[in-house]
């Protein structure tokens, strides 16, 4: 079994070392950014036309575009930033209140978040809520009711975790008998300028 990266895997790389959202690589390169997106999740190949197009708008040659070991060079952003409670961006919704940590980074391809769950019904919280990437939430304290649009409702308690696709409709709610449910909900996105319209989303409710 050859160890060579795929096409998906240098593209991506590629990316990183510019610093890039797939929508200023699509920009620079002139290639939809659904057809990079589908690239670099390697559901789709590019043409040698394609490939050639690329390299000469970003001014490079195809060896130096595709070389197998672009993965190691790429460059660590050697990014940090220590959070609390006190300065995390508060923003409230009739379902939640949350608090989002670390928000002075920016491009960032999770957003962790605290958020004590107000909704108690699903007749009080009203449409799921839907968008692209992945979930991973933690119960910090009390009782959570998650109902997702293709499994029956779960309750978790204290101590408890999941993880799953956001883009499946979902709900959190204090489940019965709850006074207050705290939970850590950390966010994902395929892309960074994807993960960061969820702060603008929230924010416009």
């Amino acid at each position: 079994m050859s160890n060579s990266p795929t096409l998906g895997v240098l593209m991506r790389n590629l990316r990183s070392r510019k610093g890039w959202t797939l929508k200023e690589m699509s920009a620079h390169s002139g290639i939809p950014v659904s057809t990079l997106s589908k690239v670099e999740h390697d559901r789709l190949t590019l043409t040698y036309e394609k490939l050639y197009q690329l390299s000469q708008k970003l001014g490079m040659r195809m060896s130096e575009l595709f070389a197998e070991d672009a993965e190691d060079a790429v460059t660590p952003t050697a990014r940090r930033s220590l959070g609390d409670l006190e300065h995390a961006v508060r923003v409230q919704t009739p379902n939640y209140d949350y608090h989002y940590l670390c928000a002075e980074l920016r491009r960032k391809r999770m957003i962790p978040v605290v958020a004590k769950i107000r909704a108690k019904t699903l007749k009080q919280f009203g449409s799921l809520q839907h968008h692209s990437g992945e979930e991973f939430s933690y119960v910090l304290k009390g009782s959570v009711m998650i109902t997702t649009e293709f499994y029956d409702p779960v309750v978790l308690h204290e101590g408890q975790s999941i993880y799953f696709d956001s883009s499946m409709g979902h709900a959190y709610l204090s489940a019965e008998g709850c006074e207050e449910a705290l939970i850590l909900t950390v966010m994902s996105g395929e892309d960074e300028e994807h993960v960061h319209t969820l702060l603008e989303k929230h924010a416009g409710k």
